[in-house]
């Protein structure tokens, strides 16, 4: 009983880990000269043109027109 649970608590750890470790978060900058921070790469909706991201501040999903945005860019972690 106790091997099964230690091997759980490890597994868990584990995934944690490894979605903790694939997370890139962006630097937004629009063509207002705002900048955003994301949690991770926003996804873009190749039929509406809508980038949908993850706002580092207050967590909120949110979306931008790609028309409104200068360049985006990979932070380092």
């Amino acid at each position: 009983m106790k091997l099964s649970s230690i091997l759980s608590v490890v597994a868990i750890s584990t995934s944690i880990l490894l979605v903790a470790g694939c997370s890139s978060p962006q630097k937004i900058e629009t063509v207002t000269g705002e900048t955003i921070l994301t949690t991770d790469k926003p996804q873009e909706d190749e039929a509406t043109g809508l980038i949908t991201y993850k706002d580092s501040e207050t967590g909120q999903i949110k979306q931008i027109n790609r028309d409104q945005i200068r360049r985006m860019v990979e932070l380092d972690d």
